[in-house]
């Protein structure tokens, strides 16, 4: 009765992940048009404003929605807390300021896809697999054949798309700190409000240097909406209807987004070696995410090391069915013969797997 009911509802719960597929690739697809598309808008503006501009108008407005929506409790917060928390927000100022800059400089494709290598970058130092190993040559190699001297590159725009990228890596990395000490999204939400806060005076500056346009503003203003709400809330719903993996993949194509959105928006062709520069990236991203082990398998190995006994059985039948050694038997007896004898093979299982079977 238990094990057939176990396994309708697992039939169950593929059957509506199956369903949510489409829907989440939709939710997917729609984000990272949003992200690029926002980019594109705030481009738009740069005459106008400049990127410092343009990034000032973007922050506040991401950190007026993010308020909004969380309504983080600031009063709450501890000095351990405070830390990240101001960390991230320095992340997220130098962060868009330099891809802005970039994207003005070297066009959103390129930009996009050099900032890109920071997750990537994360992702390879944290692994010893050969395969990872190979991403990273492949991402070298296109890094440098789009960094490769010609009367036209920007050196300069092109180190601003790695700070971005840096920055990128950082946020990662600051970012678990922050989730850990602070519940759901408290963090972000207040590091972006600090972040905003941080752009204030250089809002000022900007506004009062150059003549205020409604039409940049409101291009500033929508670029803060595209980048920040909509994919925020595209992601929380798309991560319920696909695998962490899948979705880490998806996000690998978003510098082809950005290409394609340069291209078709704002006119920025691209030569067939960028093009190629950047589908190698785009493939050392998926591949890296792609291939990314997961303890979930030896989880099921656990559980299925461990069956669970009959009902009705004894309290002696249900702890050797729990635990990794089997019940003493004559087998165990002490021999005449006292030789060493060969300790029964553990299950090897993480220990993260073995709290999730203890708790199933």
């Amino acid at each position: 009765m238990t094990v057939s009911l176990d396994a309708r509802r697992a039939g169950t719960a593929a059957r509506g992940g199956r369903s949510g597929e489409p829907a989440g690739v939709a939710l997917m697809t729609g984000s990272a048009l949003s992200n690029q598309l926002g980019a594109a808008t705030a481009a738009l503006a740069f005459p106008a404003l400049g990127p410092a501009g343009v990034v000032a108008v973007r922050q506040w407005v991401a950190g007026a929605v993010l308020l909004a929506a969380v309504r983080p409790r600031f009063r709450s917060f501890t000095g351990r807390q405070w830390g990240p928390v101001a960390a991230l927000a320095l992340i997220f100022a130098t962060m868009n300021l330099s891809l802005y800059t970039a994207v003005d400089r070297i066009g959103l494709g390129l930009a996009v896809t050099l900032e890109f290598l920071g997750p990537l970058t994360v992702a390879l130092l944290a692994s010893r697999r050969a395969i990872d190993l190979g991403c990273a040559l492949v991402a070298g190699a296109a890094v440098v054949v789009l960094a490769r001297p010609k009367p036209s590159t920007d050196y300069a725009g092109i180190a601003l798309a790695l700070l971005a990228a840096v920055c990128w890596a950082w946020y990662i990395l600051v970012n678990r700190v922050v989730g850990a000490r602070l519940p759901g999204s408290q963090g972000p939400a207040a590091a972006a409000t600090l972040s905003a806060l941080l752009y204030v005076p250089v809002g000022i500056w900007v506004l009062a240097s150059h003549p205020v346009m409604p039409v940049a503003l409101g291009r500033a203003a929508t670029a803060g909406v595209l980048c920040s709400a909509v994919p925020m809330v595209a992601d929380l719903l798309a991560l319920r209807r696909v695998p962490a993996r899948f979705f880490g993949v998806f996000m690998s194509v978003n510098p082809v987004f950005a290409a394609l959105t340069g291209l078709v928006v704002l006119g920025q062709a691209l030569e067939p070696a960028e093009w190629l520069a950047i589908a190698a990236i785009v493939a050392a991203n998926a591949v890296s995410a792609g291939a990314n082990p997961r303890d979930g398998g030896r989880a099921a190995r656990c559980r299925r090391r461990r069956p669970r006994p009959p009902r009705g059985s004894s309290a002696a039948a249900r702890r050797t069915a729990a635990g990794p050694h089997p019940a003493p038997g004559p087998a165990d007896a002490p021999s005449s013969n006292p030789g060493p004898r060969k300790a029964p093979a553990r299950p090897r299982c993480s220990p993260a797997a073995r709290r999730r079977t203890a708790t199933r």
